[in-house]
């Protein structure tokens, strides 16, 4: 049994669909894409207190450690990052607050069909796909700290759109977005030292930047091999920064294989993007990855998802092109991107490349080629 809305399209009732031991075919998966992860992935753990301290030692391991992960997988967790174990936890107590809301008011606060704007709820992405749907909901929320005219846009949002009592889980989300920004500016600090660029190029880049924090909930699924938490897929923005619990389910693909990722008491998940991959001419990969789910558990995330600002071009620091290395990209500005992520293709391996293509068949020829 599955519901549907008065337009025919599917609702994810977690609490109903968890009970059920035949999943409805939206959410099964084809076969080939089913194969199993057999090992785990050897990423490295970087302690970033070194580098916080200005330890010139302990910066360039952590930058060894980043560049070699980076150019293999676009992976790596990080400890002694700062952030506060107090605001992690208020965070995730929070994400109870938005998924045991009452399934009427989660669907009256569900994105649109065909909108860029990121607030909002979302059953198994139902609202864009009819097929090889994720078994989790998402709740996400946009995040701009800097922006004067509206410096506590999280807070506003849930009491405005979600009621007065959210006014609490908004300053909670607001915090960990606040500490999350910072680590993600400290981190990209530590990627340009790791290409040999100016160490504050990308900090300065993104410092106005568009930031997202998205809840994850996994339910906890009777016929777990069959489908995905998170069919596979590289991050359309520059940085994802992750907090998960310790069910674990993440997996990256490192070596043509699938390969779990161990929870780390206190680690923070980092992964590269596309757009970061294309910010530094493609020395670092966009990381390839996927969540399955649980029998028996549920699980939850927190994902944090560094973006530049609206206007900004998206552009390699010159060291890192040459005419022996050309521009592997051309300019794009991130809004440009997210549209095509969201309206015109399902985020896989290939979006940056597919976007590429759907950019350039649509200006005049040669504009890539000048660009070197």
């Amino acid at each position: 049994m599955v519901l549907r809305d008065e337009n025919g399209g599917f609702i994810f009732d977690s609490a109903m669909l968890q009970k059920q031991a035949n999943l409805p075919s939206e959410f099964l998966w084809p076969q080939e894409d089913l194969v199993q992860a057999q090992e785990e992935l050897n990423e490295p753990l970087i302690d970033l207190g070194g580098f916080k301290r200005g330890d010139e030692v302990e910066t360039a391991r952590a930058a060894e450690l980043l560049s070699k992960a980076c150019s293999e997988h676009g992976f790596f967790q990080v400890t002694n990052h700062g952030i506060d174990a107090t605001i992690i936890e208020a965070a995730h107590n929070e994400i109870n607050t938005f998924f045991n809301m009452p399934l009427d008011k989660k669907l009256s606060l569900r994105k649109k069909p065909g909108s860029l704007n990121a607030n909002g709820y979302s059953g198994a992405h139902a609202h864009r796909f009819s097929s090889k749907l994720p078994w989790k909901e998402t709740y996400t929320l946009l995040h701009h700290e800097n922006d004067p005219s509206n410096p506590n846009i999280i807070v506003d949002y849930c009491k405005s759109v979600m009621g007065e009592d959210f006014e609490h889980t908004g300053w909670i989300c607001q915090r960990y977005c606040n500490a999350l920004k910072k680590l993600g500016l400290l981190i990209t600090e530590l990627l340009a030292i790791s290409l040999g660029v100016d160490r504050f190029h990308y900090r300065k880049f993104f410092e106005d930047c568009v930031s997202m924090m998205r809840c994850n909930y996994y339910p906890p699924c009777q016929n777990p091999g069959l489908t995905f938490g998170t069919g596979p897929h590289c991050d359309p923005n520059s940085l994802t920064i992750l907090h998960q619990d310790q069910v674990g389910g993440l997996e990256v693909f490192s070596n043509n294989k699938w390969k779990a990722i161990r929870p780390e008491p206190g680690a923070l998940v980092v992964n590269i993007g596309d757009t970061f991959m294309a910010l530094c001419n493609g020395r670092y990969k966009s990381c390839l990855h996927r969540a399955t789910v649980n029998r028996n558990l549920e699980r939850k995330t927190i994902a944090f998802f560094l973006s530049p600002r609206e206007d900004r071009v998206v552009r390699p620091p010159q060291e890192l092109y040459s005419r022996e290395e050309p521009r592997k990209y051309p300019d794009f500005t991130w809004p440009e991107f997210w549209e095509f992520s969201q309206k015109h293709y399902r985020s896989d391996v290939t979006t940056i490349d597919n976007f590429i293509k759907w950019k350039l068949s649509s200006k005049p020829s040669g504009t890539f080629s000048s660009i070197a």
